[in-house]
């Protein structure tokens, strides 16, 4: 389901239940979503993905306490 079919669902849902003042909301959150899956996309084409967390943290580097 896209932003947009989710966003016209969720308006018609709000006109049947008679909650039309909801709509803006609606909307500002589908603006939102559309925002955050755009910084994912471009995040994810600008930099290698990180590794995945081992469970333990890096050794310290040589001459550094433990």
């Amino acid at each position: 389901m896209t932003i947009d079919d989710w966003l016209a669902s969720a308006c018609a849902d709000a006109d049947r239940r008679g909650l039309a003042d909801l709509k803006p909301l609606l909307a500002s959150l589908a603006d939102a979503t559309r925002a955050l899956r755009g910084i994912d996309r471009d995040d994810a084409a600008g930099r290698p993905a990180d590794p995945a967390p081992s469970g333990s943290p890096e050794p310290p580097p040589d001459g550094a306490p433990r």
